[in-house]
């Protein structure tokens, strides 16, 4: 039985780790006294070699170089010596560091992606059993120590000597009149603004991978799941995933006339039992345990759907998770606080994400997510909600699906469908060629980019993993059955392709690899979401395009990210309250958390979905194990909508998608003029929505 054996011994680890760290490191050295006149006299040196022309540039550099310097980079003759070899007075040396730096750095991180890939192959993929030395592979942070070693090597001086460090300000007011290779530059010398030691970035990867692992195994094995009249409401062998299967098998069961709404409502106590931890640990991952949530009772497996047998030692006891939950999600702010002495202009995680990761500050996001949960259009969606289901709403309806239509076909009968198509991870690799030409790549282009992903059976839900150096592959995860990939499986699969396809391209065909990507992880978010919203036209079936249809999709997407957007501020709300109490316990935590649920639930569902105090907007996995990534998804959903305008405007997918993403990683809202002629804002799909009511009423 594959239960979470060894985690709590790898997550005490994690914390001793931690907290170890937290106690022994260093906080940024003050500049040292002889500063000031080493960078005088090297001044007057330097000028009289190179000219007046480089005062600011020399002054700038040593300045740059000055705040990381430490005691052990050398004394006043060891930096003097440092800059005089490298400072570069001419442009010729100093484009040879430019095109050096970006060469090597592409292959650094390639080849540390690579052996990253390595380390993780047993725990990411469905390959068998995970050993407890599987996982210290899967947490060991090969990388670690790289930054450490280029500010010990002087590399990282060379960049901050001779190339400017930019503000977030910067970046985004005068960033439109910068050319490619200033942005190039901009993002070589954002590589060296912090030195964070060693330890610290593997106590990251440590957290990092505890949080993965934990959320990697949390199963539910739906088919021992009992109602109060001891009924089995699911089929056998049915192991959903939480939070995405669980809530994905909640919306494939609007089309279930028969028992849908019973097993909705199942699925809704589990959530709740997983988010309030009580929850009995036995039953996590474990076929051998017959379990009623409503009432929490527990009996051995009268029937079984598993090869394999249960552990010598279990012992069926309805003990509840013990705030593992809470404790490995403070396990993350510890190890993202380690950071926070060594980032003076982000000094925390939420700022970091912000300012530094989306270059969107917080308080923008933050309102445009209030935009979209607050609007009035809420309540009509709901309304149309309301008569499509000819019921009053629950707060299961946060999850409805039935404006995306599945045509003619039944889930059944799609799950049909696609286990006859992709068996195997290689047939859906082989199709892929196809499915891009369907979406306007060319054909050779179309070729070109589908050789270089690979498809892989994921041992969670499935992600997508691209390259870090020209020519290495992508790699797009999903979840393969016995019997072939079902349609849940194809539609996260098509979602991770659209990431797929945008980090071949920004990696493969771009200017620069220093601007290889895109501005944030929301954009490439927007491009997987107009592939995933395809994927019944990549199977070859009817996706009924007309009018009403196109209103029932701009519903969805409104729906949709109203969700994640009440989700997002829960997150983003929790690492704030992380921050004000830092000596917290899992316990208090879990209490603050639900209570930060029942607020947000209370501000904009509780009105619209009959119900208030409701905590389900705490269930997502990404809290546990993604570090404040959630916000992505509404921002990515606010720019699909744009995104996608615009490729119906120019009437191909494909020639668009490499348009925009050939960009590169440079700020939002200059990539989005480019790409739409608007900057990022949830008004276009605020338009959408409102017409679609139009349509539709």
């Amino acid at each position: 039985m594959k239960n979470l054996i060894n985690l709590p011994l790898l997550v005490n680890l994690s914390l001793l780790f931690i907290f170890t760290a937290l106690t022994t490191t260093d906080s940024r050295a003050a500049h040292p006294s002889w500063l000031k006149d080493s960078m005088s006299r090297l001044e007057k040196e330097l000028l009289t070699k190179y000219g007046e022309i480089r005062k600011d540039q020399l002054i700038r550099g040593m300045k740059q170089v000055g705040d990381f310097w430490r005691e052990e980079d050398g004394d006043a003759a060891a930096f003097e010596d440092f800059v005089r070899g490298n400072f570069a007075g001419d442009e010729k040396v100093r484009d040879a560091i430019f095109t050096r730096f970006q060469s090597l750095l592409e292959k650094i991180d390639g080849s540390m992606h690579e052996i990253d890939i390595a380390l993780d192959r047993q725990t990411d993929l469905n390959l068998g059993p995970i050993y407890p030395f599987d996982r210290v592979f899967a947490s060991y942070g090969v990388s670690a120590h790289i930054m450490d070693d280029f500010f010990t090597n002087k590399l990282a001086f060379v960049v901050l000597l001779n190339f400017p460090q930019t503000t977030l300000e910067q970046r985004l007011n005068e960033g439109e009149k910068w050319t490619r290779r200033q942005w190039a530059e901009a993002r070589l010398v954002q590589r060296f603004s912090k030195r964070i030691p060693a330890s610290v970035n593997l106590a990251l990867a440590r957290a990092g991978s505890a949080s993965d692992q934990y959320i990697a195994d949390y199963n539910i094995w739906m088919y021992h799941l009992l109602d109060n009249d001891g009924e089995r409401l699911f089929p056998p062998r049915l192991r959903l995933l939480s939070h995405w299967n669980l809530r994905d098998e909640l919306k494939a069961n609007y089309e279930n006339s028969k028992n849908g709404l019973a097993k909705q409502r199942m699925i809704i106590k589990v959530m709740e039992r997983i988010v309030d931890q009580t929850i009995p640990a036995v039953v996590i991952n474990n076929p051998h345990v017959d379990w009623n949530p409503y009432t929490n009772k527990l009996t051995a497996a009268a029937v079984s759907d598993s090869d394999e047998d249960p552990a010598a030692d279990m012992r069926i006891s309805d003990d509840p998770e013990p705030d593992t939950r809470y404790r490995i999600w403070l396990d993350d702010f510890l190890a993202s606080r380690m950071v926070d002495e060594y980032s003076p202009t982000a000094p925390t995680l939420i700022e970091r994400r912000f300012n530094e990761d989306r270059e969107i500050p917080e308080e923008r996001v933050r309102e445009m997510f209030e935009q979209v949960c607050g609007s009035p259009l809420a309540a009509r969606v709901a309304q149309v909600i309301r008569k499509r289901l000819g019921r009053d709403l629950e707060p299961l309806d946060l999850w409805y699906n039935g404006f995306r239509s599945t045509g003619k076909y039944t889930e059944a009968e799609l799950d049909k469908i696609v286990s006859e198509k992709y068996p195997t991870p290689r047939a859906y690799k082989d199709d892929m060629p196809r499915f891009l030409r369907l979406l306007g790549f060319p054909g050779e282009k179309a070729d070109q980019i589908a050789g270089n992903i690979l498809v892989e059976a994921a041992r969670g839900s499935g992600h997508a993993s691209g390259g870090e150096m020209r020519g290495q592959p992508a790699r797009l995860r999903t979840r393969v059955n016995r019997d072939g990939m079902d349609y849940k499986g194809f539609n996260i699969a098509v979602h991770e392709m659209g990431h797929n396809v945008e980090q071949t391209i920004s990696m493969n065909f771009i200017d620069h690899t220093l601007l290889g990507g895109v501005p944030n992880t929301a954009f490439t978010e927007a491009f997987a979401f107009v592939f995933q919203e395809n994927d019944l036209m990549l199977l070859g079936l009817d996706p009924q395009e007309d009018e009403q249809s196109e209103a029932l999709k701009a519903l969805n997407d409104f729906w949709m990210t109203m969700e994640i957007s009440a989700v997002s501020l829960v997150d983003m709300e929790a690492w704030h309250w992380l921050y004000d109490h830092p000596q917290a316990t899992a316990a208090q935590f879990k209490k603050a958390l639900i209570k930060i649920a029942k607020d947000v639930w209370n501000r904009y569902y509780a009105s619209l979905l009959g119900k208030k105090d409701v905590y389900l907007l705490g269930i997502y996995s990404h809290m546990i194990h993604s570090f404040l990534y959630l916000p992505d998804y509404p921002i990515g959903h606010l720019i699909s909508v744009q995104v996608r305008e615009q490729m119906q405007k120019a009437g191909n997918i494909g020639v668009e998608f490499e348009r925009m993403a050939l960009q590169g990683n440079i700020a939002p809202d200059l990539w989005m003029k480019g790409a739409t002629g608007s900057p990022v804002g949830a008004e276009a799909m605020l338009e959408a929505t409102e017409k679609a009511l139009w349509v539709l009423e």
